[in-house]
């Protein structure tokens, strides 16, 4: 069967790949054959979870790499291919334009997050990273047309890539200290570079789900097409740092420090994204901030060492959030606009978006029996076995989430004002595409069901498969308290109007923040040193040049007139004495004896001088 851990992410990184290098050519076919693949994936992804292959090939210098799936990758490979499947089929009848290369890039992409789900060392890791990060630009950006989308997409980009480089800077560690890029052999490597490992491993997570300080981009990333922005939310892109700290939670809890900085890290950012989530108009925006929050409740799993509820809470937000996403993609494409106040009686107008959005923003807040109830429940009782500070604070961003939650339902579900029914004001009113319906029941289905996972019998199998079964699953008290508190908050938040202070509504100014603090220094000193280079080292360089032509000219003056001289007065002296060589010869004869004789006299006379 390992053949089967190659082919599961194999096939839609090939497929794609041929289908966004087809481009035009295949628009028509693209989006059957893209959920097609995407089907035959889910069925690989099953029997993975079955079988459980693995593989493994020498890559270099002896270094082992491939893909391997247990418990934990078992139940990713599931959720991310069917998170892939429904978000394909709403695709197919959205999106209208360059089908060949949307259907391409999803296609890698998702293969690219069941590499980093099924990957057992830093390298395979590592490529899957950068792959999942291209395509994300690449999503983003998709209508590129759009100098907006293609600047958010750049910025959503930059901001990721600044995190991984900590995935870097772990694989050099590992290699530094072990030469292994084994992930199950990190929390034994010795300090210091364990704690360096641990590092570049949290900034990396941090960075690529949009935790404090990186959450602004995941704000940029809604420019793209609403089904990107459903699969980037839900079981891939933002999923994956969660995905890693939860792989990676004994070297988290090996280093002593990093696990309680990644429970913090995802505390506040729970906390203070949901009070921003609360704090929008735009209903895109909205959801994007409370993916940020309720990934900061796996990351805070991750931290507390609840692998099993925050991997409850990873599958059971992937099936919310793209749920929601899709949802509002189609009021998106129906009624022209995604602002709530704009979206008064929306879900009574096209009513099957409108109850499964219904389900999936109250499982969103918490509600009982609805699935996030139980798996926030899980990490929140692991939270307070830990620290009663951190309990607060997740119990607040519980709440919070259960206040955006609320305000969504209830824009959505309010009645038309009367110009609107009276059509004055009223938007386009084009049909939802029955392919966009078609997966909405599903994932409400989900959302709804998955919160059976609550009882002990079955969270006791549930952690079993996770090799996790000494963790503490979610406490009767817990549960009661804090879906008595989301009902409150609900109910309150029914007919209010809540505060949005602007620093809220603008994301933290998060984005602000990092522009000033990091992008115009960078970019300052990057001009200070392209002047430098331009006027010293290329001055430098052309002055060498320079040297050698006038040594050259200097050269020609002086040194080329000598030698012409020289060799001018040696022609001279030869030609001088070639004319005095020529005048013995004058033809007579006996002028030629008689010199004879003279030389002979004279040879004598030198005979006899040496003698």
């Amino acid at each position: 069967m390992s053949v089967l851990a190659w082919l599961l992410p194999g096939l839609p990184v090939v497929s794609g790949g041929l289908l966004a290098l087809t481009g035009h050519r295949v628009d028509r076919a693209a989006p059957t054959t893209a959920v097609a693949v995407a089907a035959v994936t889910l069925a690989l992804a099953v029997l993975a979870a079955i079988t459980r292959p693995q593989s493994s090939t020498t890559l270099f210098a002896g270094l082992r790499a491939g893909p391997a799936v247990d418990g934990l990758s078992a139940v990713m490979v599931v959720t991310v291919s069917t998170a892939a499947l429904a978000v394909l089929v709403f695709a197919a009848g959205q999106i209208r334009e360059d089908r060949g290369r949307f259907s391409g890039l999803m296609l890698l992409f998702t293969g690219a997050m069941l590499v980093t789900v099924t990957a057992t060392d830093l390298v395979l890791l590592l490529m899957a990273w950068e792959v999942m990060g291209a395509m994300s630009y690449a999503l983003i950006g998709f209508r590129w047309r759009d100098d907006h989308r293609v600047r958010s997409a750049g910025i959503a980009f930059v901001t990721t890539r600044t995190g991984d480089m900590g995935l870097y800077l772990a694989a050099g560690c590992a290699l530094a200290s072990a030469w292994s890029l084994d992930m199950a052999g990190l929390a034994g490597s010795a300090r210091p570079w364990r704690d360096l490992i641990a590092a570049g491993i949290v900034a990396a997570a941090l960075g690529k789900s949009a935790q404090l300080p990186f959450s602004f981009w995941l704000s940029r990333a809604m420019a793209g097409p609403s089904p990107v922005s459903a699969l980037l939310h839900s079981a891939t892109m933002v999923a994956a740092g969660a995905y890693l700290l939860l792989r990676a939670q004994p070297l988290l809890a090996a280093t002593g420090w990093a696990a309680p900085l990644v429970a913090w890290a995802g505390a506040l950012t729970a906390l203070l994204l949901g009070a921003v989530a609360v704090a929008q108009s735009d209903l895109k925006q909205l959801l994007a901030a409370s993916t940020c929050a309720q990934v900061g409740f796996m990351v805070l799993a991750a931290g507390v060492s609840s692998v099993a509820g925050g991997t409850a809470h990873l599958v059971a937000h992937a099936a919310v959030k793209s749920l929601l996403f899709l949802c509002a993609g189609a009021w998106l494409t129906a009624l022209g606009t995604k602002d709530l106040t704009e979206l008064h009686g929306a879900a009574r107008r096209h009513r099957l978006v409108g109850i499964t959005f219904a389900i999936g923003a109250l499982a969103l807040a918490g509600l009982p029996p609805l699935s996030l109830w139980v798996t926030k429940g899980s990490v929140l009782s692991a939270v307070a076995e830990r620290s009663p500070p951190l309990y607060l604070v997740s119990l607040a961003a519980a709440l919070l989430a259960a206040a955006y939650a609320a305000r969504a339902v209830f824009a959505v579900w309010r009645p038309m004002d009367a110009g609107t029914r009276d059509g004055s004001e009223q938007p386009g009113t084009h049909r939802v595409d029955l392919l966009e319906r078609l997966p909405l029941p599903v994932l409400a289905l989900v959302a709804a069901a998955f919160g059976a996972v609550g009882p002990p019998a079955v969270f006791d199998a549930w952690r079993r498969l996770l090799g996790a079964p000494s963790e503490p699953g979610p406490g009767g008290g817990e549960l009661l308290l804090s879906g008595a508190l989301a009902i409150v908050v609900v109910l309150a938040v029914r007919d209010r109007a809540l505060p949005a202070p602007r620093v809220l509504g603008e994301w933290l100014y998060l984005e602000r923040a990092a522009v000033a603090v990091v992008w115009r220094p960078l970019t300052a000193l990057a001009r200070s040193l392209a002047r430098f280079d331009d006027r010293v080292v290329d001055g430098a360089v052309r002055s060498v040049p320079r040297a050698g032509m006038a040594a050259a000219r200097l050269a020609k003056r002086w040194g080329e007139a000598g030698a012409d001289g020289a060799v001018r007065a040696v022609a001279s002296g030869v030609a001088g004495l070639a004319a005095l060589a020529r005048r013995p010869q004058t033809g007579q004869v006996h002028t030629y004896f008689a010199q004879a004789a003279v030389g002979l006299v004279l040879l004598a006379v030198v005979i006899a001088l040496v003698r």
